[in-house]
């Protein structure tokens, strides 16, 4: 078996600062695309990925992704993680997020269903009303 590949990391920066795409990266480097990959994120040259799992918390379905709900929900989510999106889309996601609390509503998920706005529980905080905190801390609104 022989020896892999070395990526030099000054190199690989000095490329991808280029905008070299992954693919002639790989073959620049005489590696895999996930072996450039992998040696992007070994040298801190991948954006951070958002992570909205805890404002989308459901596995949902295919049909569902681009529903309303789950986008405002990881619209909120990005705000609430420093990366808020266009101020229109943003904008769009706090009224209706607001809206459902001022209502005392919150959203539950069925994957045959879609989305349904369901009454919040009484006396406890809704799911969306604690993301819409969230992204509201993280944008300083009151």
């Amino acid at each position: 078996m022989g020896r892999r590949p070395a990526i030099d990391r000054g190199e690989l920066a000095r490329l991808v600062a280029e905008g070299w795409n992954v693919r002639d990266l790989a073959a620049h480097f005489g590696v895999s695309e996930s072996g450039v990959l992998q040696a992007k994120r070994a040298a801190g040259l991948v954006k951070p990925t958002l992570d909205h799992s805890r404002a989308v918390p459901w596995k949902v379905a295919r049909a569902h992704l681009q529903s309303g709900p789950a986008t405002n929900l990881r619209n909120l989510s990005a705000a609430a993680q420093g990366k808020p999106p266009a101020s229109e889309r943003l904008n769009t996601a706090l009224r209706w997020a607001q809206r459902l609390v001022d209502a005392g509503l919150d959203v539950a998920y069925d994957p045959e269903e879609g989305f349904r706005e369901v009454p919040a529980e009484p006396g406890g905080r809704s799911h969306v009303a604690a993301v819409l905190a969230e992204a509201r801390e993280a944008l300083h609104i009151e």
